[in-house]
């Protein structure tokens, strides 16, 4: 299985960039392989309870500078449903979705900005405060 590029970000603030071979939706768990580490190196047993989100993402430092759109143009057509989701940490994301529901351990977000540093996301059910759809 291929290795994945991802930034956890935790409930509580911290965040941790890595690889995984095993994330999945439906799983409490999976491996995160920290990308600062050696080849040999232990992964580290990440609990899906314990975050707010998965970012899969294109590089591990992104362009601080970037200022994400925060809608949709005219020549994006998402799949799914438009939806700005708020964190309980007072994030915004604007992006679309094709499986949300409140009862799930989480759901994944395609962001509407595809120019960014997100590729998707999945969020964690507990650390989402609203959910909007338009």
């Amino acid at each position: 299985m291929e290795s994945i590029k991802i930034i956890v970000r935790y409930a509580d603030g911290r965040i941790d960039k890595g690889y995984t071979q095993d994330f999945s939706p439906n799983k409490p768990l999976f491996h995160l392989h920290l990308f600062n580490s050696n080849p040999g190196d232990e992964s580290v047993q990440i609990m899906l309870k314990d975050l707010k989100a998965v970012f899969f993402v294109r590089d591990f430092r992104g362009n601080p500078d970037y200022k994400e759109r925060k809608y949709f143009t005219e020549e994006s057509r998402p799949s799914g449903r438009l939806v700005e989701v708020t964190f309980i940490d007072d994030e915004v994301l604007v992006g679309s979705t094709l499986g949300y529901a409140p009862k799930r351990p989480g759901f994944f977000i395609y962001p509407a900005d595809s120019d960014g540093n997100n590729l998707r996301l999945f969020a964690v059910s507990k650390a989402v405060r609203k959910v909007r759809f338009f």
